[in-house]
This record gives structure tokens, C-alpha cells and sequence, in this order.
């Protein structure tokens, strides 16, 4: 049972955090999909799909905090590059501040 509990708990908790890392990763630079899967694994350890990221872009685009633009490449097909919007910017700023509300509560 503790062990189903902790991974059912680190998935819910990657669900949760997962937006609010990408958003922080486009932070003054447009990334492709894979490259934050990339990014997160470094700066996390999360190993994460492109089943999973891909959703999560696309419900951030409907909510118009990040928005995208495709890029032509010298070789192979384009890429779409997402970026933070002003809304995204602001969206994350908050964020930021009920987590360090949180972790400066709980000292876990």
C-alpha cells in the first residue's frame, strides 16, 4: 500500500508542478516540445513524453499564457517554438509566490 500511495502521490505532483516548470522554463526564451522535455528532466529528474508535455502546451495556449510560432529548420520539417505571454508572465508570478508561500511554511 506505501508504495502505490507514493507513486500514485508523485504523479499527482508532477501533474500539478509540471505547468508552472514550463512556464518558468520559457522565461525570456522560445523552446520546441522535446527541448523542454529535455529541460525538465535536467532541471527536475521528471522523465516525462511527449504524450504528457504536448497536452499540458496546449491547455497554456488556450488559457493564452504561452503562445507559439513555427519555425522553419535547414533541415527537416518546421518546429513550433512556444513562448510566455504577458498574461503568462503575470500567471507565473503568482504561482511563484503561493509556492514560496508554501515551501517557506513547510520546511520538508
Amino acid at each position: 500500500m506505501e508504495k502505490d500511495y507514493i507513486s500514485n502521490w508523485i504523479v499527482q505532483f508532477k501533474k500539478c508542478v509540471l505547468p508552472l516548470i514550463i512556464l518558468d522554463l520559457l522565461i525570456g526564451k522560445d523552446c520546441y516540445g522535446y527541448l523542454l522535455i529535455v529541460m525538465i528532466k535536467d532541471h527536475t529528474g521528471f522523465d516525462i513524453s511527449e504524450g504528457t508535455i504536448y497536452p499540458i502546451l496546449n491547455r497554456l495556449h488556450t488559457e493564452g499564457l504561452i503562445e507559439y510560432k513555427w519555425v522553419e529548420q535547414k533541415t527537416g520539417i518546421p518546429r513550433k517554438y512556444y513562448s510566455l505571454t504577458a498574461e503568462g508572465q503575470n500567471t507565473l508570478d503568482l504561482l511563484k509566490q503561493h509556492w514560496n508561500k508554501i515551501n517557506a511554511t513547510f520546511k520538508i
